[in-house]
């Protein structure tokens, strides 16, 4: 029978071995990491999970979503726990809240931790105010217990993960070093219960983005687009959250990179004429996804709206045809920016010698920010730019969020896009080493144009790349299903 659900999909099951393996898998790197220093193999790896906030000073809980890094190794949903990891046995303890009777009444029932030690599938659950108890009876070593916190830069943020606390730690050596590099890097390379999380993700996003293009027209507000969306992944796909804010961006506004913030809130209304560029992803269970669709609201594309678009299609396409182990990062950014500048150049936008442009970085100008970001508990995953690795400097390349060479079982968003922004373009025009590029006339003629970028997630391979995200991209294809064709189409659904 034909299902008459908008959705092929339902959420599938977490199997908590997907945490219980990233536990070993730090476990084994941080023995080696050990081994490699002369260090003993003694001492616990602790993490503090997040706290629940309230709305400044009112009693009005946020919904809560738990620490990224807690996330990964233990997979825990509820606010205020503990985890620690014995680096000589493999034990991993969680530590619960003692929760007050009254929770009983207002939040639901008490667990015991019997309840948590089953569910989060770890060798023991005691109390948070027994941390201090618990590790030093644990304890094998000589001295005063080790812990390892976690203490480290995020590289995008600048801001530093916050080591754990409790009464009692005076009682503990601590080493706030060594645990961040080697679990970041951990985050890094995805298991395949991992990859299958974040194809959930994928796949319900990218089923979400079909739906809002089809139902996509002049005089709606872009908050409906971001609503259908938020509807599509929560009702079908179980998703409560997103992996960041949605950005809904028509006309003009698809040249704000971000978009969609409070002081700039999807709240225009589309015009016919008007390209939109939706930049939405679900996440599932943690992992999330990061996915971007352009396409005219009107469901046809001018030649005007065509020239970019495709200019932006073909440097994705060349990305995730040229993606593989040992590739580097940094020169898929400059791939992307050629493939921009050779379609503007060939659409009489620019003029001038390719190589020459790309020296001046004239491509920074059109993209400014960097080609794709690594992608998994976080939209933008950690590890972008271990010890050893430089962050570029040039315009443009500065704003890479990781210069790595790829490796396989990576994660990594392709994500060029063109934009025409005055704040760029104006002292470009009047830059005497780059003004020379520019055809005045066309860069007025798509002056109020926005922009356009198409992004996929996709998974470096053993010998290449896999594209995790399945959306028309194709000017035809996202015609024939604006008009109501199906998706996948019908003789490639097979196969």
């Amino acid at each position: 029978m034909a299902s008459t659900s908008p959705s092929s999909l339902s959420p599938p099951p977490v199997p908590m071995e997907l945490h219980a393996s990233n536990r070993q898998k730090l476990l084994n790197s941080f023995r080696q990491h050990l081994s490699d220093s002369s260090r003993p193999h003694h001492g616990f790896v602790l993490l503090q999970g997040g706290e629940e906030q309230t709305r400044y000073c009112t009693d009005h809980l946020e919904l809560f979503r738990q620490e990224s890094y807690f996330a990964y190794l233990f997979g825990v949903r509820e606010p205020g726990f503990y985890g620690a990891i014995d680096v000589a046995t493999g034990k991993s303890i969680l530590f619960a809240p003692r929760l007050p009777a009254d929770y009983a009444v207002w939040m639901g029932e008490i667990k015991p931790v019997s309840y948590f030690q089953e569910r989060y599938m770890v060798s023991m659950v005691n109390y948070t105010d027994e941390i201090a108890q618990v590790l030093a009876d644990q304890y094998k070593g000589s001295g005063k217990p080790l812990l390892f916190l976690l203490h480290g830069l995020n590289t995008d943020s600048n801001n530093f993960s916050k080591p754990a606390e409790f009464e009692g730690i005076e009682k503990f050596e601590t080493d706030l070093t060594t645990l961040h590099p080697i679990l970041t890097e951990c985050r890094v390379f995805k298991s395949d219960l991992e990859l299958a999380l974040i194809q959930f993700a994928n796949d319900i996003s990218s089923e979400a983005h079909v739906e809002v293009m089809r139902k996509t027209k002049a005089g709606m507000k872009e908050y409906q687009l971001e609503s259908m969306f938020l509807h599509h992944t929560y009702m079908y796909g179980g998703c409560r959250h997103c992996s960041y804010t949605c950005i809904c961006a028509t006309g003009e506004n698809s040249s704000v990179l971000h978009y969609g913030h409070a002081a700039a809130p999807n709240d225009r209304i589309l015009e016919d004429g008007d390209m939109a560029l939706l930049d939405m992803g679900a996440e599932y269970s943690f992992y999330g996804s990061d996915i971007t669709c352009s396409f005219p609201v009107n469901g046809k594309f001018t030649s005007d709206q065509s020239l970019i678009y495709n200019a932006v299609l073909n440097a994705h396409n060349a990305v995730i045809t040229a993606m593989k182990p040992g590739i580097n990062w940094v020169d898929m950014h400059k791939l992307a920016e050629k493939v921009v500048l050779e379609s503007l150049k060939k659409g009489n936008i620019l003029v001038g010698n390719l190589d020459d442009m790309m020296v001046e970085r004239v491509g920074a100008i059109f993209m400014p920010h960097g080609l794709g970001h690594l992608l998994g508990i976080d939209t933008h995953d950690p590890g972008g730019y271990p010890k050893g690795v430089e962050r570029p400097k040039e315009p443009g390349l500065k704003s890479l969020r990781t210069a790595r060479q790829l490796h396989e079982g990576m994660v990594i968003t392709v994500e060029p896009g063109c934009y025409f922004i005055d704040a760029l373009l104006a002292p470009a025009m009047e830059n005497t080493s780059t003004s020379k590029f520019f055809n005045r006339e066309m860069v007025d003629r798509f002056k109020n144009f926005g922009g356009v970028r198409i992004e996929s997630d996709v998974l470096v391979t053993a010998n290449g790349s896999k594209n995790m995200t399945k959306v028309p991209r194709e000017t035809w294809e996202i015609e024939a299903v604006m008009a109501g064709g199906p998706w996948p189409p019908l003789n490639k659904a097979s196969g």
